[in-house]
């Protein structure tokens, strides 16, 4: 798992600008606010990981949502929203966002996002305008 989230965090640094990069490192996946999810085959091979920041009761945050090179084009991280999604509406959490980056390697996330009833919004919680970001949010 831990391959996963470098080759996540790699990838993030070499797509968009250093002050631009938002994902989780792996410690910081280990902090109280923060739920993760991964989705595995029935062999047990790692297909892919989400994570979820709740901010306060009514709003949370997708975080690091990576799907293994191997599982790509396999379902896996509509999989791992859909859980992610169910999850915050169990917890009662009215509003998820979410940040992602506005590069062509994003627009797969973006279309997954808008698939599944994202909206675009301006910033929330501590981001700001930046270019390189696109924010969205879910209405539950």
């Amino acid at each position: 798992m831990l391959a996963l989230l470098e080759e996540h965090l790699r990838d993030m640094h070499a797509t968009s600008p250093v002050e631009s990069v938002h994902a989780l490192d792996p410690d910081a996946l280990g902090h109280p606010t923060i739920t993760f999810w991964s989705a595995r085959d029935d062999d047990g091979a790692l297909l892919g990981v989400g994570a979820v920041k709740q901010h306060d009761a009514a709003m949370a945050e997708v975080k690091s949502m990576r799907t293994a090179a191997a599982a790509r084009g396999r379902g896996v991280a509509g999989a791992v929203l859909a859980e992610i999604i169910a999850e915050c509406r169990a917890r009662g959490i009215r509003e998820l966002n979410l940040e992602t980056g506005t590069e062509p390697y994003f627009a797969p996330a973006r279309a997954l996002y808008a698939k599944n009833g994202f909206r675009s919004r301006g910033p929330f919680a501590d981001y700001t305008d930046d270019p390189n970001s696109a924010y969205f949010t879910l209405i539950l």
